[in-house]
């Protein structure tokens, strides 16, 4: 049914991606999919923002990130499925709405943080505007009370 499943993972907020992964891992089984992880980072790249940091911060947070990914890959993917990995930098939902698309991605598997509707309106969400923009399917993974 499906052959590329991309999940966006936050290593920020430890506990948050688990469940995503884990359901991402059964369907990549039943469906001898490939698991894509993706790890976005803000856009250091950017001018005004570059300013404000040395210049290898970038170089060294995207290696970190990387490193810090692969670990997390080790420990929620079991051994029978493939998957790669991929640290971006950009805005989170585009960014993952592009990778969906570099990838061909049939389904992307998001965690969504628990916010309340003000927040949604004021912040919006990523999970939100990923469903709202995504051409293939998206599951939103809910935290877990």
């Amino acid at each position: 049914m499906y052959k590329n499943i991309l999940v966006p993972i936050d290593l920020n907020n430890k506990g948050f991606s688990d469940k995503a992964v884990e359901l991402a891992v059964w369907h990549a089984k039943n469906a001898n999919a490939e698991l894509h992880l993706l790890n976005v980072l803000p856009g250091f790249h950017m001018p005004m923002v570059a300013a404000y940091f040395p210049k290898d911060a970038a170089h060294q947070m995207h290696v970190d990130a990387k490193k810090q990914l692969n670990q997390f890959a080790e420990t929620h993917i079991t051994d029978n499925v493939n998957y790669k990995t991929y640290v971006a930098e950009g805005k989170p939902y585009t960014t993952i709405l592009e990778y969906a698309q570099k990838l061909s991605a049939d389904l992307i598997i998001i965690p969504s943080h628990k916010h309340s509707v003000v927040d949604k309106v004021i912040l919006g969400s990523v999970a939100s505007k990923v469903v709202e923009n995504s051409p293939v399917n998206v599951l939103v993974v809910k935290p877990q009370r």
